[in-house]
């Protein structure tokens, strides 16, 4: 038990604590490492694709077809697993998406013109490309639905990639491929809402423009509260789900609303720290446990109430909401969707089936022509500078690494082909042998490439004095 002589240590040490700080310490560096997530989602992926393909597959497609309902009285709603996976916790994954969209515009890549250049360009070339392949090889039936599957890039695993290949992939060229992203996704949000939509209830969407003017009315009367967000939020998704548009673009727009100004400023916030510091050193008394200081805790209170207002909330709930996205709904997600059973009999009539055929062509070679062919273009015609530290080989690289489609494009075809079962499966089947080439062909690109000298870094700084 824990006793008054505790408090006159400089820190206090549990009983169990150092036998549970050997166990929980490498935990908590394995769950905010870049890699982890990537890793976890991969884990996700070969579970799904084991339990498609093995005596427990009746079991695996019965257990998410399961049907789950909500409500009282009268109102009752009832989908599927499945379905509350994929517009229910989604909706988070692109809440959290929206997040940083804002974030990356504000202070990341996208915030200066001549940084965002090279990223939207890239991701441009990435989405047009990848789309027109697939026209061109689906250009009819039904399958042709799908031609928005290829424009996506997964970040968590793409980014995971470059960290493990440490050296070979230089920082710079990591932001980049997280800007070129972000904008990819952000074209993913768009084609979705103007693509992959029902019949349209203006109703609805009167409820959905009302719902967001409220939430930019919190942000402009300076709301900080999360709460007041969410609770508009989930009206908003809710209208947007009987709109007829697709219910994502929900998440995205409440993010868009969320403050991103601190309260107070690096300056207030060092004076009141400073002045609370003082006050809380002097209310110290030697033995007594601060559970019997009633000033200290209040100067504790103080304390958190001033990290609160000089944190902005965008990157309070961006930071709060990468763990749960990264380690439970996106694996959650990969885990109901990637179940697929594979026929190895049949497995050449697959790989040359229409569909995915195309997605595999599109994802490996249309992303690697649109981004590395839009990056050299603006670079040699002068309208963007490269990366510090990253030459051309090392777009080349991420081009390739940018055809790892997975969430996204399986996301999208969950979309493009409803009540469609073979078109579906040929589509994930394409994803998801596309993710795998791309990965390995991106990976062994970079390995082979030598890091940029210090000289060639000079000789560019020079040609650009000139």
């Amino acid at each position: 038990m824990e006793s008054e002589n505790s408090s006159t240590k400089a820190s206090y040490i549990a009983p169990w604590e150092s036998a549970f700080d050997k166990v929980s310490t490498p935990f908590e560096e394995f769950i905010h490492n870049q890699t982890s997530s990537g890793i976890v989602l991969m884990v996700a992926t070969i579970i799904a694709l084991v339990l498609a393909n093995s005596i427990y597959a009746e079991s695996y497609h019965h257990f998410i077809d399961t049907k789950l309902s909500i409500g009282f009285d009268d109102f009752v709603l009832e989908k599927s697993l499945h379905h509350w996976i994929n517009d229910g916790l989604m909706a988070l994954f692109f809440f959290l998406v929206g997040l940083e969209i804002k974030s990356e515009i504000l202070v990341g890549e996208l915030s200066s013109v001549r940084n965002a250049i090279l990223p939207i360009v890239a991701a441009i070339g990435g989405m047009a490309i990848p789309a027109g392949l697939y026209v061109m090889l689906v250009p009819n039936g039904d399958g042709a639905l799908g031609w928005a599957i290829p424009m996506a890039t997964d970040i968590a695993f793409a980014v995971g990639v470059l960290v493990l290949l440490g050296k070979r992939a230089p920082a710079s060229l990591m932001m980049f491929l997280v800007a070129l992203a972000i904008v990819d996704d952000l074209g993913a949000v768009i084609i979705i809402a103007l693509f992959y939509t029902d019949t349209i209830s203006v109703s609805a969407l009167i409820v959905v423009g009302v719902s967001f003017a409220i939430l930019i009315a919190f942000n402009l009367f300076g709301v900080r509260s999360p709460l007041p967000y969410f609770l508009i939020g989930v009206i908003l998704r809710f209208a947007m789900l009987k709109s007829g548009v697709h219910a994502t673009l929900a998440g995205v727009l409440v993010a868009l609303t969320i403050p991103a100004m601190p309260k107070y400023n690096a300056s207030v916030f060092i004076d009141h720290m400073s002045s609370l510091l003082a006050k809380f050193r002097s209310a110290h008394r030697d033995g007594i446990s601060i559970m019997r200081n009633f000033k200290q805790r209040s100067v504790l209170q103080a304390m958190e109430n001033g990290i609160h207002k000089v944190e902005t909330p965008l990157q309070r709930l961006e930071h709060s909401f990468h763990i749960p996205v990264g380690f439970f709904i996106i694996p959650i997600f990969a885990l109901v969707n990637a179940g697929i059973p594979i026929d190895f009999a049949s497995l050449d009539q697959i790989i040359t089936h229409p569909i995915t055929l195309a997605i595999i062509v599109s994802l490996i070679g249309g992303k690697f022509l649109g981004i590395f062919g839009a990056v050299f273009i603006v670079v040699k015609l002068g309208w963007a500078k490269l990366p510090t530290g990253v030459a051309l080989r090392h777009i080349a690289g991420a081009s390739l690494l940018a055809g790892i489609g997975f969430t996204m494009a399986i996301f999208i075809a969950e979309l493009a082909f409803v009540g469609q079962a073979e078109a579906l499966l040929m589509a994930k089947t394409g994803v998801l042998i596309a993710s795998l080439l791309a990965g390995i062909a991106g990976s062994v690109w970079l390995l082979m490439c030598k890091p940029v000298e210090l000289s060639d870094l000079m000789v560019d700084n020079n040609n650009e004095e000139s």
